[in-house]
């Protein structure tokens, strides 16, 4: 019987308190003010810990995205984020679970949990400028139709966040410099959240911890990615006899 991977196994000191670290934050920022918004705080540490092995190139971290998109989603529509609602049902959603598809599909090597990085090209370029702009301006007329709240920031959210997918599901490292710039968007949007229920407190410091996150998942795939290409590298030419 195949033993069952444990993945908790895998962190080093340094992610064991990264995670440990942002599991407070939150926690701390969710009972700080009292709040009683329970779902805010399923989302907010389900999607750290996404993180923590998104930055691994392990795709459990990708598993535990689909949860967090879902409760997110929810959390999004109580609030009224009708945007953040579209956006991690219609998009995120979707695209986690292809990003997984795709990760188990390209393991760095056989039976490893650690995806092997993808190559960004001319095509993909010549695909991700006229979608991402086709997706955002036709998210914006929707979530105006909606009545979103914040809908400029909103807007840009939708843009931030589908270049980030589409990166994740290429396997390219900069997926995570644009899921940066989507975290400052949403530290953004919940702050303006805060003012009118300051039990949304604990999904604004959350998404100011998955900014630290996701630069640790940036650093994290160029270091990979550079590690990758130079074993590739050192793998000898097989001779015509092995052929």
């Amino acid at each position: 019987m195949k033993k069952i991977r444990n993945p908790f196994r895998q962190l080093n000191t340094f992610e064991w308190i990264l995670w440990t670290f942002s599991l407070g934050a939150i926690i701390a920022s969710f009972f700080a003010v009292g709040s009683t918004e329970y779902a805010n705080l399923a989302a907010s540490l389900l999607g750290v810990t996404s993180l923590i092995f998104a930055a691994k190139g392990d795709a459990f971290g990708l598993m535990i995205m689909i949860v967090f998109s879902l409760t997110y989603s929810f959390v999004s529509y109580s609030f009224g984020y009708y945007g953040e609602t579209i956006i991690y049902l219609c998009m995120q959603l979707p695209c986690a679970i292809a990003s997984l598809i795709n990760w188990l599909k390209h393991p760095s090597d056989k039976g490893s949990a650690e995806v092997k990085i993808g190559s960004f090209n001319k095509k993909h370029l010549a695909i991700l400028i006229p979608l991402a702009a086709a997706i955002t301006t036709a998210f914006y007329f929707i979530l105006q139709a909606f009545g979103t709240a914040n809908l400029i920031v909103s807007t840009v959210s939708v843009l931030t966040s589908f270049v980030a997918l589409y990166l994740m599901n290429l396997r390219i490292p900069a997926y995570a410099l644009a899921f940066i710039l989507n975290d400052i968007v949403l530290v953004v949007l919940w702050s303006l959240a805060c003012v009118e229920n300051i039990g949304n407190i604990a999904l604004t410091v959350s998404f100011g911890i998955f900014l630290i996150n996701d630069t640790y998942t940036f650093i994290c795939w160029t270091r990979r990615r550079k590690r990758q290409i130079t074993n590739s590298e050192e793998v000898p030419e097989p001779s015509p006899e092995e052929e």
